[in-house]
C-alpha cells in the first residue's frame, strides 16, 4: 500500500526555509519523504505517535537530529506533513 503526501501551503514555506539553512540535508529529507510514501512504518524512518501538546501527531527522523512531524491518516491513506527541523524545533 502506499500512501500519498498532501502538502499544506504552511508546511511547504516551513521546509523551504528548513532547506534554506540546511541544504546539506535536502537529499536525506527528499529520500524520508519518498520511504514515507512508500512505507511510513519502515524502521529508518523510526515512526513514533507524540504525546502532551502534540498528542494526535507523528514523528519520523531525517537522521539522527531532524525529524518531521505529521498527521498520519491510514484511513485515507494520506500523510500531512505538519513541520521540519531539529528536536526543539518541531516539539
Amino acid at each position: 500500500m502506499t500512501f500519498q503526501l498532501v502538502f499544506t501551503s504552511q508546511y511547504e514555506k516551513r521546509a523551504a526555509r528548513f532547506l534554506k539553512r540546511h541544504p546539506e540535508l535536502e537529499k536525506q529529507y527528499l529520500k524520508t519523504l519518498q520511504l514515507l510514501e512508500m512505507n511510513p512504518h519502515h524502521p529508518s524512518l523510526r515512526l513514533h505517535a507524540l504525546s502532551g501538546r502534540l498528542q494526535g501527531l507523528h514523528s519520523v527522523s531525517i537522521n539522527l537530529s531532524y525529524r518531521i512531524t505529521l498527521e498520519l491518516l491510514i484511513q485515507d491513506e494520506e500523510i500531512i506533513p505538519i513541520n521540519v527541523g531539529d528536536h526543539d524545533v518541531v516539539y
